[in-house]
C-alpha cells in the first residue's frame, strides 16, 4: 500500500501545528483572528486526512492475512474515534475570535492537550502503524 500521501500529510499538519503556536506565542488576544483561521485550515485537512483514513487504510489493514497488521488497524481505527471527537469538540468551543480573545489561557490550556495528544498519534502512526501499512 502507497501511504506516501498520509506521510506527507502528516508534515503538513505539524507545520500547521507549528505556525499556530507561533501565533499562540505572539499573543492569544492579539492574534485570535488568524488563530481562528489557522484552526480552521486545519481542521478541514484533518477531516479529509481522518475520512480517507477510514476509508482507505484502516480497513486494508483490518483486511490483512496478517493477525498483528488486522489488530493493529483495528485498535488504531477505534483510538481514532476518541482523538477525533475531542480534537472537533476543541474546534467548537474555540472557533470564534471573541471566545478565544475572552479566555486566552483556557484556550491555551485546552490547546496543549489536545496537540499534545495529535502530535503523539501523528507519532505512533509514523512510527508504529505507517511501517505495517508499507508491508500490506
Amino acid at each position: 500500500m502507497n501511504i506516501d500521501r498520509f506521510k506527507r500529510e502528516h508534515v503538513d499538519l505539524m507545520v500547521a501545528v507549528g505556525a499556530l503556536r507561533e501565533l499562540v506565542q505572539a499573543g492569544v488576544r492579539e492574534h485570535a483572528d488568524s488563530i481562528v483561521q489557522q484552526l480552521v485550515s486545519m481542521s478541514g485537512a484533518i477531516r479529509l486526512h481522518l475520512a480517507a483514513e477510514d476509508r482507505v487504510l484502516y480497513p486494508a489493514l483490518v483486511a490483512s492475512s496478517d493477525p498483528l497488521i488486522a489488530q493493529t488497524g483495528r485498535v488504531f481505527q477505534e483510538e481514532m474515534g476518541g482523538l477525533a471527537a475531542t480534537y472537533m469538540a476543541f474546534v467548537s468551543r474555540w472557533n470564534i475570535a471573541s471566545a478565544i480573545a475572552d479566555d486566552p489561557q483556557g484556550f491555551r490550556d485546552e490547546a496543549n492537550v489536545v496537540f499534545k495528544a495529535l502530535h503523539h498519534r501523528v507519532q505512533r502512526e509514523n512510527q508504529e502503524l505507517y511501517p505495517l501499512a508499507d508491508r500490506v
